[in-house]
Formats: structure tokens, C-alpha cells, sequence
């Protein structure tokens, strides 16, 4: 097996790994038919990253591979450093993978003196070196023009869709929208299954940080099979909170399914204690066994990454992946 992929004389794609999670890179890797270019990485004794590569990366193609994952903004320094690197090195198109985009909910200005962390971090990438990015299920498309290039904007769902559809009844179930904002994502999930959806109105206190007050249950959902769906799944709060919503309703039993298991504390106590009978989610992020439980299920999301490079480099259409939905 080589580590890299060329093509007639003239393209040569090189695939690359930050240290935040190789076992995803790695299983990426595999489904592509290469090896992860040899890198040295390593912290001096003050925190400062140092990046350098071990092949010559002049001309490539090259695919730069980093989970956003805790100590989230070390990673992300490090991805903008390997960046940087493949710059210097003369790498000829350099396309940034990240399956979660940090800081994605800083999207918008809500209030006065905020910022939008979002357009910075596309920002840095940009200024880095990078030619194009791609992500998994952003928590708003609109971060797709904070960049100033391609964005490969990837979707979880047929993943999730092909798990769950020989699980269920089709017949009573309803998927939901645990808010407002992800009725769009809940309208894509219940056309693609022919079910019925439902949405839960919530309000967030501004003034504490991860406290969601549910509201009201708006669709069919009594006697009913729910799946609740959403981009992440940070300390579980609101995730928890609507299923509570939905049982208090008449639902007979409740799912969720989410992209990114950030599962920051208490998330996997409160899961583990919720009437949520099954939590699926993808690995776009680590997860430590501390934070695996009995009713968790993990799907691979590796093959749809690769397919995505290959499209990118092979001049392809990543839109073609999802039957034309973009």
C-alpha cells in the first residue's frame, strides 16, 4: 500500500492526520486505498506545536485531517499549523477535513458585543493556506459563506437513515425537531422516510449557558414510535428535556439521533438515566469508554469521508452522494 494515490503524471493525493483522533484518519485512510503521510508532530515544554513533514509534499493534493475534539482549541491550532506547513512545502490544493467544525454555534450575532466565531475560525483556514474545507452536518449552512472557497458540506443523515430504517415502523413513527431550528433537517428526514414530523418550541435563558426551558410538543406524536434528531449532542440537556416533552405527550418510546457525540458533562449521565431508549450517533469525534454506555450506538461515517475525497480529488460531484439533495 503506497501513501499516496496517483493519477496519470499529474495528480498526486496525499492524505494527512492531526494527532486529535488517528483512529478515524486511519479507518478514512483504509477506505481509500493509502496511508496517512508520515508527520512529526509534538508539543515543546511550553504548549507551542510543531508540525513537519516527512515525505515531500510538493504538488500534492492534499487532504488535512483534524477531529475538533477537547482540548479543542490545541487541535485546531494544530490543524492551522500542518495547514501552514503544506503551504510553505509547496502542496498544490490543500483541502481542510473537519468532521466537526468548532465553534459552529457561534454562527450569529444574538446580542450586542458578541462575536462570530464561526466566520474567524474560516477565516484562520483561510489565511493558513486553505483551498477548501469540509465538514459534516454544520450546525447552520450559512457558515458555508464565512469561507472564501469551496465547502464541501456533508450530511450524516443517509448514515443514520439506513440504521434506523430496519429498526422502525415507518407506519407509527414521527421524527421531531427537538426546536425551531432544526425543522429543515426534521422536514429532509421525515421525506426521506415517509413519516409525519413534529417539532418541540423551547426558550433559552441568554444569560446561563446550556439551560433550554421546553415548552409545547407541535405535531402527532401520541401512540407513537419518535425520533428525535439533531446536529450534536453537547451535555444533553435539551435532548433529555424534549424527550420528557414527547413522552408526557402519549409517545410510546423515543430515540434520538444525532452527528456529533460532543457528550460534554453531564451528557452521558443524563442520557444513561433518560427514557430515551437508544442514542445512535456517528464518530465524527472520539469517544473515551468513560463516555460509552449500554443504549449507545456508534456508526462509521469513515466511508462517507472517503467517498467525498474521492469525489474532490477526481474532479467528481460530492453532491452525487446524497442523490442530489445539497
Amino acid at each position: 500500500m503506497s501513501s499516496g494515490m496517483k493519477q496519470t503524471g499529474q495528480k498526486n493525493l496525499m492524505f494527512f492526520s492531526g494527532r486529535a483522533y488517528p483512529e478515524l484518519a486511519e479507518e478514512v485512510a483504509s477506505h481509500l486505498g493509502v496511508k496517512t503521510t508520515p508527520t512529526t508532530l509534538r508539543d515543546f515544554a511550553n504548549g507551542e506545536i510543531y508540525a513537519r513533514y516527512l515525505e515531500s509534499v510538493r504538488g500534492c493534493d492534499a487532504f488535512v485531517m483534524q477531529s475538533h475534539t477537547g482540548p479543542i482549541n490545541k487541535w485546531i491550532m494544530e490543524q492551522l499549523i500542518m495547514v501552514d506547513a503544506l503551504k510553505r512545502a509547496s502542496a498544490k490544493r490543500i483541502t481542510v477535513i473537519m468532521p466537526f467544525f468548532g465553534y459552529a454555534r457561534q454562527d450569529k450575532k444574538g446580542r450586542g458585543r458578541e462575536p462570530i466565531t464561526a466566520r474567524l475560525m474560516a477565516d484562520l483556514f483561510k489565511t493558513a493556506g486553505a483551498d477548501r474545507l469540509m465538514s459534516i452536518d454544520l450546525h447552520t449552512s450559512q457558515i458555508q459563506g464565512f469561507f472564501d472557497g469551496p465547502v464541501d458540506h456533508l450530511f450524516a443523515m443517509p448514515v443514520l437513515v439506513n440504521y434506523l430504517r430496519d429498526k422502525l415502523d415507518l407506519e407509527a413513527t414521527t421524527i421531531v425537531s427537538p426546536d425551531t431550528g432544526r425543522v429543515r433537517l426534521s422536514e429532509r428526514w421525515a421525506d426521506t422516510l415517509g413519516t409525519p414530523m413534529a417539532f418541540i418550541h423551547k426558550r433559552r435563558d441568554l444569560d446561563v449557558a446550556n439551560q433550554v426551558t421546553v415548552n409545547e410538543v407541535v405535531g402527532k406524536v401520541r401512540g407513537r414510535t419518535c425520533v428525535l434528531i439533531d446536529d450534536m449532542i453537547d451535555t444533553a440537556g435539551t435532548i433529555c428535556k424534549a424527550a420528557d416533552a414527547l413522552y408526557e405527550q402519549g409517545a410510546t418510546n423515543v430515540l434520538v439521533a444525532a452527528t456529533h457525540a460532543v457528550f460534554s458533562d453531564p451528557a452521558v449521565d443524563r442520557l444513561k438515566n433518560s427514557r430515551i431508549s437508544e442514542v445512535i450517533v456517528t464518530n465524527t469525534l472520539p469517544l473515551a469508554e468513560d463516555k460509552r454506555f449500554d443504549k449507545l450506538t456508534v456508526l462509521s461515517i469513515a466511508p462517507l469521508i472517503a467517498r467525498a475525497i474521492t469525489e474532490v480529488f477526481s474532479d467528481g460531484s460530492v453532491t452525487s452522494l446524497f442523490e442530489g439533495d445539497s
